[in-house]
């Protein structure tokens, strides 16, 4: 699946690049304006909800944050409410509701990172300090994520650094012939094509110079499969449509 999309920021983590503007009460303003705390809460908010449609617990919350008393996650969504954010419905469980931000439901929140881990151990998805809103269709299955490309990550495939990678969960199982993955062989994360699937896996490497040749790898610690490409289309870059 391959598309031609223009990725935006969520409007909560939107940064003004400028300085000689007038100051303006926007919704993203105020939202600056939040203690950081309070900001990442509500951002965890706003990402969780597009992604499920419904909000998180009080104790997902806290586990996201690493706070472990439910009466201070309570508190923390109390300030927020107090400052106009959030409206509190305390007789229905996940009862808040956010005020004053774009929730657009047929889009999804993806994490985004700004280059492939260096193992498949150390990844955390909710280490991603950026979320792009994509449509939800194009989104991929829970816990997918996004990687932006380096000069030499599928190159073969025609993908140029900055490219936007979409990677879904994956089990080595679930790949069949053609499939194009993220994984580790032992010399930490690259990205690869299987050319032969099962028992009897196969794979191809898609970097320049790397493992010319059918690979047959005595480890495997998979990533997740490569479902998609958005490429901005108005910065000049050249599209390979070259079939590979």
């Amino acid at each position: 699946m391959w598309a031609n999309s223009l990725l935006f920021r969520d409007p909560i983590l939107a940064r003004s690049e400028t300085t000689s503007q007038p100051q303006i009460d926007t919704p993203e303003a105020r939202v600056e304006s939040l203690p950081e705390l309070e900001r990442e809460i509500l951002d965890f908010m706003v990402q969780y909800l597009r992604s499920n449609t419904y909000q998180p617990s009080i104790r997902e919350i806290g586990k996201r944050f690493g706070i472990k008393s439910t009466k201070t996650v309570s508190e923390h969504l109390q300030v927020l409410a107090d400052k106009g954010f959030l409206e509190r419905d305390p007789s229905r469980s996940r009862g808040v509701k956010i005020l004053g931000i774009d929730l657009n439901t047929q889009t999804v929140s993806v994490p985004c990172f700004d280059r492939v881990p260096d193992t498949v151990s150390g990844f955390r998805i909710e280490d991603a300090e950026l979320h792009l809103s994509v449509d939800r269709r194009m989104g991929g299955d829970e816990g997918s994520f996004i990687v932006i490309a380096a000069v030499n990550d599928l190159a073969l495939l025609g993908v140029e650094e900055g490219d936007h990678i979409l990677i879904s969960p994956a089990s080595i199982e679930g790949l069949e012939t053609g499939a194009i993955i993220a994984a580790d062989l032992g010399e930490g994360i690259s990205y690869y094509r299987c050319i032969e699937s099962g028992a009897g896996t196969k794979l191809e490497a898609l970097q320049p110079g790397k493992n010319e040749g059918p690979i047959e790898p005595q480890t495997l610690d998979l990533l997740g499969r490569v479902i998609g490409l958005f490429r901005r289309m108005d910065n000049g870059s050249k599209v390979n449509l070259t079939q590979h």
